[in-house]
């Protein structure tokens, strides 16, 4: 029991006071507009989790996989509706799994005075390297998903593979990961909008991800602040 009070006190502490209006502000955006949509509460309750989430593995809490575990179940349903195959297999597949990996390796590189995971930084050949992995992974599964007659491949595929590229880093606490993140998030908003208006799919959903979008620019800058002035103890 107190080393569950000793984990909840760290994930309540270090909070500034633009995080705390940021988390309530996106939260209370995408309820009020969903609210007034009529949206169904699978939606709601899908983006809710999924931009604490988001929020919270910028801020660096451990807390963000426990958050993540449930939206991405929840996301799955929405984008098996939504006939976007590639984001189900990715959340059900992947992401639920390497929820469980990044908590476990999150928790042995906390930093003990700012109740945040430590950040690092990518080489230059680690930087080549990730790119042509991306390139030969967006075509591929590309293809496959033209062949499953699922809706726009390429861009779900980018959508796909990237968002499996960037919790590798995530996991990893490369800042690098923010930029995928960004990428993935413009990629899904557009998926998201022709969604809305050939599907009639979740408005809360859309405003999640341009929530995702909008918070992976802030915490990018403030990644490559902390692994600048930030070094992790040696082991």
């Amino acid at each position: 029991m107190n080393k569950i009070s000793r984990a909840v006190k760290r994930e309540l502490t270090g909070w500034k006071k633009w995080q705390i209006f940021w988390m309530l502000f996106a939260n209370a955006v995408i309820l009020g507009v969903s609210v007034y949509q009529k949206d169904t509460w699978l939606g709601i309750a899908a983006s809710i989790t999924g931009v604490i989430c988001v929020i919270l593995c910028g801020m660096g809490k451990v807390s963000n996989y426990f958050f993540g575990t449930i939206n991405v179940i929840l996301y799955a349903i929405v984008a098996w509706k939504a006939k976007y195959y590639g984001d189900v297999m990715l959340n059900l597949l992947y992401y639920l799994p390497t929820n469980i990996v990044g908590w476990v390796l999150w928790e042995k590189h906390m930093n003990a005075e700012t109740n945040a995971v430590y950040k690092r930084r990518m080489t230059l050949k680690q930087d080549l390297l990730l790119l042509i992995v991306s390139a030969f992974g967006v075509f591929g599964y590309a293809y496959l998903l033209k062949l499953l007659g699922g809706n726009l491949p390429i861009v779900d595929s980018m959508s796909t593979v990237f968002s499996v590229i960037a919790q590798v880093l995530m996991i990893k606490r490369f800042a690098e990961q923010w930029v995928i993140w960004i990428i993935v998030d413009a990629v899904s908003v557009i998926m998201w909008i022709a969604a809305l208006f050939t599907e009639g799919a979740s408005v809360a959903v859309l405003l999640m991800w341009c929530v995702f979008l909008a918070n992976a620019i802030i915490m990018f800058i403030g990644w490559l602040k902390d692994s600048n002035t930030q070094a992790e103890p040696a082991a």
